[in-house]
């Protein structure tokens, strides 16, 4: 009888970031987890539920809420901190904006993201954080792929894609000097095709905005964009209702939907597999600002 125990690859996966996270319990003082109430932080819970049950997160969530946000997602963000019993600290971009006189972009995608960096400094620096967990992979984009497991801020939250430490295996380098953190990404080896694969086997409760419903919508530079009190609605702009989903959730000014009759994770799993484009590719304006418009933001010290 052959009793060899073998994984597959969502094992596999998941096996590596339950020991990210418990590296990361194990080598920083003040970590948080960075919760939005997307399908990727979703699914970081998950594992960190698993990583440290039966006991409680040696660390908090935390979510910089730009206030331009689907309202079901900060909903289910609510209710989920709520029923898993753990610490939610929100921290609002608008405060930021008043507090440090910033001015805000303006025009149709009058997006409040690259404010957001100045919002994690400041919850970085009022809770003396050494590592921030977040949801971030590979595949999403091309600054995050060349992120590091244990990627390191100087002390002004600054990231210098050129200075890298190297990562051999599954060892992590947490050593930093006073007033540098760390940003950690258990889920950096996944792609979006095995998010949702685990999010099915696992039968992870998500937001509604990710299954197809109908929505009143804008078409702008190929994109659909529902319409809210953030988008700047213009005269030749056509309104109509149609069927859409979300592939990724961010602010309402800047993520755009999916044409999508996708009722189930089944049929979101067969979309995703027949698609060529990746999900920020396909659906996030504010990347479309430059070539290099996510490594600017990160290298200022954004997620």
């Amino acid at each position: 009888m052959n009793t060899k125990y073998k994984l597959d690859y969502l094992d596999q996966l998941e096996s590596e970031s339950i020991h990210i996270f418990r590296e990361v319990a194990g080598q920083f003082e003040r970590p948080a987890l960075l919760f939005s109430g997307g399908k990727d932080s979703i699914t970081l819970v998950h594992l960190a539920l698993k990583a440290f049950k039966p006991g409680k997160f040696p660390f908090p969530l935390i979510h910089i809420d730009t206030g331009h946000n689907f309202p079901e997602v900060i909903a289910f963000r609510d209710a989920l901190a709520k029923q898993i019993g753990e610490k939610l600290i929100v921290r609002k971009v608008e405060d930021t904006i008043k507090r440090q006189g910033l001015k805000e972009s303006n025009g149709k995608f009058a997006s409040r993201n690259a404010l957001q960096t100045y919002t994690l400094l400041e919850t970085i620096e009022e809770f003396e954080l050494d590592c921030c967990i977040g949801g971030a992979r590979r595949d999403e984009e091309k600054a995050r792929s060349k992120e590091r497991i244990f990627s390191v801020r100087d002390d002004f939250g600054q990231w210098d894609p050129k200075l890298q430490r190297p990562e051999l295996w599954n060892l992590y380098n947490g050593k930093i000097n006073k007033g540098e953190n760390v940003r950690a990404f258990p889920i950096s080896n996944w792609t979006e095709l095995d998010i949702w694969n685990y999010i099915k086997r696992e039968n992870i409760e998500l937001p509604s905005i990710y299954f197809t419903h109908n929505r009143e919508v804008i078409h702008v530079q190929n994109q659909i964009l529902a319409t809210n009190e953030f988008v700047k609605i213009e005269a030749d702009d056509k309104i109509t209702f149609e069927n859409v989903r979300y592939r990724t959730v961010g602010d309402m000014t800047c993520t755009a939907a999916v044409a999508s009759e996708a009722h189930s994770i089944d049929d979101i799993i067969n979309e995703i597999s027949a698609s060529k484009t990746s999900e920020r590719g396909e659906t996030r304006i504010d990347d479309r600002i430059s070539e290099a418009a996510m490594e600017d933001r990160k290298k200022l010290g954004y997620f």
